[in-house]
Formats: structure tokens, sequence, C-alpha cells
């Protein structure tokens, strides 16, 4: 049976002083630029364009960043549908621009993960594939059922509502999804002493919860008034259950977490959240 994530408890660091829309506008800017390669605003300090962003400081600007992108997918399937094109085409280039804009950050550690859980002989072997930058059997099929999988839950929202109603789920998939990666980070600790994970440490409890709260906030928003509470909750309900299995079998794999670990269990939330938001709508 896999063991679910243990959830450490601590105090967070102060950030600073209350929150601001200057304030908000900055950490979302600095999610976007770690998260996506869409352009952004300098930051007034030249330093922290390359620097790591303070995870602590913009968790809660995760799933806000998630969305951000999560509207120009879903700009994008509406005006296709507009054109008159088919549901495949339409989702299929909305999730072009999705990867477009994250850089196919998440899908790269998807690939990464699939590799080295599945060809991996022990812990140590998985991460040393994990590390590498090509791609065997196990990532690419990896690769292709996720597409797949998104591509055909969006077709078949576009189809049961409207491809407006199936913009909106998609939007609030993406904010929801993108906060799991950062409660990965805080439910296990780093496999690796060196890497993104480890670099960036263990979110604290608060930031955790302002990201998970953030996640549910917006997907509440966007989804109530459109497809139920029942659809809201299932889906945020399967998110945290994925955060669960991919916690559980991260440990025995690999004794911890990492970064392509955070990118894999974002993939696999936001299948589950469209396809909950299917079900129960």
């Amino acid at each position: 049976m896999l063991a679910g994530p243990a959830w450490p408890h601590s105090t967070p660091p102060d950030h600073g002083p209350d929150m601001t829309l200057d304030r908000i506008a900055q950490d979302l800017f600095s999610a976007l630029r770690f998260y996506s390669r869409l352009p952004t605003p300098a930051p007034a300090d030249a330093a922290e364009l390359w620097a790591a962003p303070d995870m602590d400081r913009i968790a809660y600007a995760i799933p806000l960043a998630g969305a951000v992108m999560g509207l120009l997918g879903g700009a994008v399937l509406v005006l296709a549908a507009w054109a008159g094109l088919p549901e495949f085409l339409c989702a299929t280039l909305a999730f072009t621009i999705l990867v477009l804009a994250s850089g196919a950050m998440h899908e790269d550690g998807l690939a990464d993960t699939a590799d080295g859980w599945g060809g991996g002989r022990d812990a140590e072997h998985r991460l040393m594939i994990m590390r590498d930058s090509r791609l065997g059997t196990f990532g690419v099929t990896a690769l292709i059922l996720s597409l797949l999988l998104r591509i055909g839950a969006v077709m078949a929202l576009m189809a049961a509502f409207s491809p407006i109603q199936a913009a909106f789920a998609l939007v609030a998939a993406c904010a929801a999804s993108r906060a799991t990666g950062i409660l990965m980070l805080r439910a296990l600790p780093s496999a690796r002493k060196d890497g993104a994970s480890a670099t960036f440490g263990q979110p604290s409890h608060k930031a955790a919860l302002s990201c998970a709260l953030m996640a549910a906030f917006i997907a509440a928003l966007l989804l109530v008034p459109l497809f139920g509470l029942a659809a809201a909750v299932s889906g945020l309900a399967l998110c945290i259950a994925v955060i669960y299995m991919m916690a559980g079998i991260s440990r025995r794999m690999l004794g911890g977490q990492t970064g392509d670990v955070a990118g894999a269990t974002q993939q696999i939330s936001e299948i589950a959240f469209l396809l909950a938001v299917l079900i129960l709508a």
C-alpha cells in the first residue's frame, strides 16, 4: 500500500509588508518568469530576472500564473471553434499554445519521471536516468498519453457543453494543477542534494496552504457557476488524490521528490481535473 505524504510544520519567514496590488503583480510576474516563457515586465532589480524565485513568497501566485496560461489556451480554443474548426483541431491548438507558453516544462518532468521510474533498477539509477536529457520509450509514451487524454477531455467538454465552458474548465485545470507541483515539493524532502528541488527547498506550511487556497478559489469561481459544485469539488479532490499517489510512489522509487516529479504531478493532476469535471458536471 502506498504511503501518503508527510506534511512537516514550520514557521514561515516574514516576507515583508502586507499584500498590495503591486506586490501581487510583482509575484505574478515572478511566477510567470519561472513557469512560462511569456514576456513580463523587467523587475526593478535586474539580478532578479535570472535568480531563482522565492517559492515561499510567490506560492500563492503560482495558480494565478497557471490561470493566465490557461486563458491563452482557452482563448485559442474559443477562437478556433468560432472559426469553424473541428473539435480535435480546436483542442490541439489550445494545448499547442499551452506547451509553447510553458516551454514544455511540466511535460519534460513527466517524460523524465516516466523514464526513471519505468527503467531504473534502484533509486540512484532512477535519478541518473531522470537527469539524462535523452528520452526513452516510457517517457515518449507518457507524453503521448498525456496529450491525448487532455485533448480528448477538452474535446468531450466542447461536445457536451460549449467551447466557452470548455475554455473555463481548461483555465481552472491549469490553475489547480500548477498548485499540485508546489504541494508535492512540500510533501516530501528532496531526493537529491542538488537540482532545482533541492535549491528551492521545501515550501513552508503557510506557502503551501496559500497556494492550495488560491487554486481552490480559482476553481470554484470558474466552475461552480458553469458546471456546479460537485464538478469543482471532485476536480480538486482528485488533484489531492494524485498528490498522495505520486508522493507514495516517489518515496518508494526515489526516497523523496524532484522537480521532475513535481512536473509529472502537475500533468497527471490536470488530466484528473478535466476528467472529473467531464464526469461530474
